[in-house]
């Protein structure tokens, strides 16, 4: 059989013009674009990101596909089979398909299950993957903060699903990206506290959004629940610089030889 081709597109972390080109093109161009939301009568976050950018083509099928904020296997597991089904029969009928996702299709999202499946229930099919800005390069840029320099080492954890080993992941990582907060804030306000990093911590709701909220005081935030567009991030800055003090004063950097 021949299918349609899969394209997984990141749209970026909120704020339409941070869509890449071939983000738009491959959006304009696909025969459906599957949107995905966390309920059935909710409205999907992609399509609100390129709506303004794409708008609508009257032949052009908008697929808006359910993926429930659950950890449970089971329930997850029969949204993801319906929401398959439903692209796989778009795809056999030879029709392109792609798959829209907040961020980029490769952290956290819903698309990393999609491609795992997809040469298991179609075959031979042609997937392509279309990276987005992350909210990994988002926060910071909003914050003003770099995330790592020279010898600097990054942890990324999601920090609904446990946080209480951040003590030890704090302090051994230069910077600390806690993404999925939920109500994990009062325990990473303890942990902040307890290696005394707080002062180092931003917390960022709804990135490059309209509703963009910024809190450096993460104790003003404490007792609200994250949503899953709310990060915080640690910065320690204390090895900053390209070898910071692996070098000697005295020592003369070489050249770049031109020719």
């Amino acid at each position: 059989m021949r299918y349609g081709t899969l394209y997984g597109v990141g749209v970026g972390p909120g704020a339409p013009d941070l869509l890449t080109l071939r983000a738009i093109e491959t959006l304009k161009h696909a025969d459906v674009i599957a949107l995905p939301r966390s309920s059935d009568y909710g409205a999907s976050m992609a399509w609100r990101i390129i709506e303004p950018v794409i708008g609508k083509r009257s032949d052009q099928e908008r697929l808006f596909l359910t993926f429930p904020m659950s950890k449970e296997p089971v329930r997850l597991r029969q949204a993801w089979d319906t929401a398959f089904a439903k692209i796989g029969e778009r795809l056999e009928n030879g029709r392109s398909v792609a798959f829209a996702t907040e961020g980029d299709p490769s952290l956290y999202s819903t698309f990393g299950y999609l491609l795992c499946e997809a040469q298991r229930r179609w075959p031979g099919i042609r997937v392509e993957v279309v990276p987005g800005v992350s909210s990994i390069a988002a926060v910071p840029a909003v914050l003003g903060v770099p995330l790592a320099d020279g010898l600097e080492r990054i942890a990324i954890i999601p920090a609904n699903y446990g946080v209480d080993d951040l003590v030890t992941i704090l302090n051994s990582f230069d910077t600390t990206i806690l993404m999925k907060i939920g109500s994990e804030m009062p325990k990473i306000v303890d942990a902040l506290k307890r290696t005394g990093l707080l002062h180092k911590a931003a917390y960022v709701a709804k990135a490059t959004m309209p509703e963009q909220r910024v809190a450096a005081d993460l104790q003003e935030v404490c007792t609200e629940r994250g949503d899953c567009f709310a990060m915080v991030v640690v910065t320690r800055r204390e090895r900053s610089g390209v070898l910071a003090g692996e070098v000697s004063p005295n020592a003369v950097l070489a050249q770049p030889q031109v020719g």
